[in-house]
């Protein structure tokens, strides 16, 4: 990936691009009459877009939810949320920067924000810990979803984590009770909570804060127990196999709506969402408040039912324990073997 931000899937479209921009700068610098060969490239790198969004693969899609100019949780508040005041910190040991917690409006509706949050340079991700929150960051999210709670204010998460960090001072701080225990807390809490999977799902560092009524996913991200370089190493002891693992883990958006883990996926721009932070967001925003508004009629009590019943019907069952045929691959035809 010699330029930054273009994966090599994207390489065709960004030299197109390129070219579009020398014949641009040929007619400003030189007077010449382009604009021909212009609209045709720029029909060609369309027409290459489409064809190559189309179809990707699950790493693929891993590979666009990483992507360094993808939009994080702060990217998608100013764009959606008006009067935003941030909280900061968790009242026993510090503010953890990889999680963003605050409160703000949505349409004018009052909401709590609870999300993970990178950072663009080398210097915002070890600041912010590149996404991967530490004890104190869980912490932080539920102290700010127990004050929503009591205002009865609803909740919006943003999940976008490699995990949590594993470093040896996030364990001897208590990172497996701190996530254990937002997950518990959640399922109590007596207001509408909707998640919103926005690029990297990871394990229960992204759960930590993804316990909902309703999950939706922006259809470049993936939602998985562990990453696919992870189960590769563990699986075969070579994270090469990570496009192997990513297929058969059923991480894409997809393979979870068949599974029931997510409620709805919400289409990105044609080229992923790093290509328009606007018409990603909207699309969001629309498809938030499509599911808050029934949720806010509900009671405290129906909310706390309604959320574990979600949770319980997720995923594939079978009492057959040798029946696998969810995980199968499809064949030729499309059609499960």
């Amino acid at each position: 990936m010699p330029e930054f931000g273009v994966l090599d899937f994207e390489r065709p479209i960004y030299d197109l691009e390129e070219k579009v921009k020398e014949l641009r700068k040929m007619m400003e610098e030189e007077g010449l009459d382009l604009s021909s060969e212009i609209k045709h490239l720029e029909s060609k790198a369309d027409e290459l877009r489409r064809q190559i969004f189309a179809d990707l693969d699950p790493w693929q899609r891993v590979q666009v939810a990483r992507h360094p100019r993808r939009p994080y949780t702060y990217d998608y508040v100013k764009l959606l949320i008006t009067d935003f005041v941030e909280v900061h910190g968790d009242r026993q040991f510090a503010d953890d920067r990889a999680i963003l917690t605050g409160f703000g409006r949505l349409g004018g509706q009052s909401v709590c924000i609870a999300g993970h949050q990178k950072g663009r340079t080398t210097k915002e991700n070890l600041w912010r810990n590149f996404g991967s929150p530490h004890p104190e960051g869980f912490r932080k999210a539920i102290r700010v979803m127990k004050i929503a709670d009591k205002f009865n204010i609803p909740i919006l998460t943003f999940l976008d984590t490699a995990g949590a960090y594993p470093g040896i001072e996030a364990e001897e701080r208590g990172q497996a009770e701190a996530i254990a225990r937002n997950i518990k807390e959640m399922f109590t809490l007596g207001v509408p909570i909707i998640v919103n999977i926005i690029g990297e799902g990871g394990s229960g560092g992204a759960l930590g804060i993804g316990v909902g009524n309703v999950v939706l996913m922006l259809s470049n991200s993936y939602y998985s127990v562990i990453s696919p370089e992870g189960c590769a190493a563990i699986l075969w002891r070579d994270r090469a196999q990570a496009p192997t693992s990513s297929r058969i883990l059923r991480i894409s958006a997809p393979d979870l709506l068949k599974l029931k883990v997510i409620d709805e996926i919400v289409d990105e721009p044609l080229g992923g969402a790093h290509t328009n932070y606007a018409a990603t967001a909207q699309a969001l925003g629309q498809a938030i408040g499509k599911h808050l508004q029934p949720l806010l009629s509900m009671s405290r009590e129906e909310l706390v039912e309604h959320r574990r019943k979600h949770f319980r019907c997720m995923g594939y069952t079978s009492e057959n324990p040798f029946d696998s045929s969810v995980f199968q691959e499809p064949n030729s035809k499309g059609a499960e073997k």
